[in-house]
């Protein structure tokens, strides 16, 4: 039985398409995505019992036969039973994109694409476990990937199957399905863009791809971006305080550190008993968790170590992390996520307040009422540890500024 031949083609005649797959042999690599060019198998049983197939050789620039022999399988029905048996998987493989003289010099680029995703799931979570990744760029890397797979799974037409079919058209038929067919925001688009850039570095420094998918790519400037949280009211502050003083304490303190000592969140899951000093009323900052990986040391307030003296957090071991489970000292490390669990589903459901203002927003609005009150904003720098005053400046009200005094009584000659 014999199929008709098929060429594909990504653009172009025959003829230059051919003679561009011969420059880039010549220039030692050989392209893999100019043309896929092949005929069917065909079963022959005369003096030799063997399946013969054509395929198209950058080294040659034409098509080349190549013979798989039956001679092994002993019985002439056995060998038509293998033969055919052997064509349909050829063929599969053939329209997936296979082509064996390319292989032969490109083997890695014929990596089957989801065994080239589990490996850099491995290597993901090897990061990880090394201390050189965070368990939320994980698990955003991950997510991401899984969506990919996903979408080239739906795919009826242009699946990928190996590692080098994931190319620059490839890349923005992904990136238009996150963002037009699926409606997610530019900034959505943005964020995948950018894994999609990791991990195509990922995949050419292994020899998975011979070019980078993504080079050129850019993201889009949106117009107009803005924080999707705002300030908290001092009324909603009031409410929030009172139904955690009868509710959950220990994330009263949490709110406490983020809002007064203006600790992120992810820094504040792997604070330690230890890292307070009562005597000096210093809460001190390890590089290896802080945003900037800079130590630092930041003063907490007295109503806030009060609080944690009343909660009996010094009674833990120096080495406890301060909030482990149900946000009180253990041994057990916890996610950042388990703030904005809580904040999402118990404080924020039983209060009834915006989306807008999130578990983050006590960190901005503990920088915008120490402006308010009158500190000194080089104190509030570096409370918050901002590179800048001109970034602590961003959250000074607009309505307590005031004229510069210096300048009231200024006349030139004019």
């Amino acid at each position: 039985m014999t199929f008709p031949r098929v060429l594909f083609f990504t653009g172009g005649c025959l003829k230059n398409l051919i003679e561009m797959a011969k420059k880039n042999f010549v220039l030692g690599r050989a392209s893999t995505s100019n043309i896929l060019e092949w005929k069917s198998p065909v079963f022959h049983q005369k003096k030799e019992c063997y399946v013969s197939f054509s395929a198209f050789d950058p080294t040659v620039g034409r098509l080349r036969m190549k013979k798989v022999m039956l001679g092994h399988v002993k019985g002439r029905k056995a060998q038509r039973v293998f033969g055919e048996h052997l064509m349909r998987q050829l063929n599969e493989k053939l329209m997936q994109g296979w082509n064996p003289w390319i292989e032969a010099m490109q083997p890695t680029e014929y990596t089957l694409f989801e065994e080239v995703c589990d490996r850099y799931r491995d290597y993901l979570v090897k990061m990880v476990n090394e201390g050189h990744m965070r368990e939320e760029t994980l698990a955003s890397y991950l997510s991401r990937m899984k969506m990919l797979r996903e979408w080239n799974q739906g795919l009826k037409v242009g699946k990928m199957f190996y590692s080098y079919q994931f190319n620059r058209v490839v890349v923005g038929k992904f990136l238009d399905y996150i963002f037009i067919d699926r409606n997610n925001t530019l900034q959505t688009r943005n964020n995948y863009l950018g894994w999609l850039k990791v991990f195509s570095k990922y995949l050419l420094d292994r020899g998975y791809v011979s070019v980078d998918p993504t080079q050129g790519m850019a993201h889009v400037k949106a117009k107009n971006k803005a924080k999707n949280r705002d300030v908290i009211p001092d009324e909603l502050l009031r409410e929030i305080r009172g139904w955690l003083l009868g509710h959950h304490r220990h994330f009263l303190l949490a709110c406490h550190i983020l809002h007064y000592c203006l600790v992120r969140p992810r820094e504040m899951s792997f604070l330690k008993v230890g890292d307070f000093s009562v005597e000096r009323q210093t809460l001190f900052l390890h590089g290896d968790h802080t945003k900037n990986h800079d130590d630092a040391v930041i003063t907490v307030p007295l109503h806030v170590m009060e609080l944690m003296v009343e909660l009996g957090v010094f009674n833990a071991p120096g080495h406890y992390y301060l909030f482990s489970d149900d946000f009180m000292p253990g041994e057990k490390h916890k996610s950042e996520k388990m703030f904005r669990d809580y904040w999402l589903h118990y404080v924020r459901k039983e209060l009834g307040f915006s989306d807008r203002y999130k578990f983050y927003s006590l960190k901005d609005t503990g920088i915008t009422n120490m402006l308010r009150c009158g500190t000194d904003i080089l104190s509030v720098r570096d409370q918050a540890r901002h590179s800048s005053v001109l970034i602590t400046d961003i959250y000074t009200p607009k309505n307590i500024k005031e004229a510069n005094k210096l300048l009231l009584n200024y006349k030139g000659v004019l």
